[in-house]
């Protein structure tokens, strides 16, 4: 039987990106909607429930995209209370790539550190991208500063992990400034900036005032970079003794685990593809 996806993005039009992966994680059919709203969810959901039997929804599922993690986090909570019982379909929801991008950052930062007990900032830590891996940081038993340029937004963001996460280490940090961010990373060992394209979150000056640094993620690939001195396509590349991931570096995992995720979907009709289950399936990909 053919699999089809539905894609249900929250902007105007929906993502070609998005649309390619599909495409790339071996989809038969690919429905796009654009400009998807909660009220229009249920129509479209029943539509993928009651068109095929029961032994063979698990060939259906949902993709929720779209820029706006938020209305994205909307809309899947609206298609989970479409569903009843085994009457259902798998859904994986990755608005603005902010699970799989997280999830990728933090496989990459595994790679050089034991994360249990680790002291780790996230730069730009209130934004969708910054909250989800501090969330898997946070999982994974390491201490987190959530840093923003407000502490209280941070706070805010800790109070949410810790709803998804109770044991979490998390304390928010003001960086609002050169001397704020100077302190939020003092004595990390690593910093992830997920701030938005093309804005310095920490200087080549503040940072190497951090001896102790061993990795530094930059997901921003608009220049300049979010982290100063981190190129886009840097991969795990030494640079002063710590190890350097770039938007690109980190883009290959973020993919493989963005199809990975996809091709999940068709093992059953009742996954449902969030932070944790996208973390997971990153582990098991790595």
């Amino acid at each position: 039987m053919k699999t089809i996806l539905i894609q249900l993005d929250t902007d105007p039009l929906p993502s070609t990106f998005d649309r390619v992966v599909a495409v790339d994680a071996d989809v038969d059919h690919l429905f796009s909607y654009g400009g998807v709203t909660p009220e229009q969810v249920e129509p479209l959901v029943h539509g993928a429930m009651f068109t095929r039997g029961p032994k063979d929804l698990k060939h259906t599922a949902i993709f929720i995209g779209g820029s706006n993690v938020a209305a994205g986090e909307q809309l899947l909570a609206k298609v989970q209370k479409v569903f009843f019982g085994p009457v259902r379909v798998s859904v994986l929801m990755d608005s603005n790539g902010s699970n799989t991008t997280a999830a990728a950052a933090v496989l990459s930062a595994r790679k050089h550190l034991t994360l249990s007990g680790c002291e780790a900032v996230i730069l730009a830590g209130t934004g969708p991208v910054g909250q989800r891996a501090a969330q898997i940081l946070a999982s994974e038993g390491a201490r987190v500063r959530v840093a923003s340029r407000s502490q209280a937004r941070a706070a805010q963001t800790c109070d949410a992990i810790r709803a998804v996460v109770p044991s979490a280490q998390l304390v928010p940090v003001a960086a609002g400034n050169a001397a704020e961010t100077r302190t939020a990373c003092e004595g990390a060992t690593l910093v992830i900036a997920a701030g938005t394209a093309g804005v310095e979150l920490l200087s080549v000056e503040t940072r190497a005032q951090l001896p102790a640094l061993k990795v530094a993620i930059d997901l921003n690939a608009v220049p300049p970079a979010g982290i100063a001195g981190v190129e886009v396509f840097d991969k795990g590349t030494d640079r002063g003794g710590v190890a350097c991931y770039g938007a690109i570096g980190v883009g290959g995992l973020k993919m493989k685990i963005h199809k990975g995720a996809i091709r999940q979907l068709f093992e059953s009709n009742d996954a449902v593809l969030d932070t944790a289950a996208i973390y997971q399936l990153g582990l098991d990909l790595v």
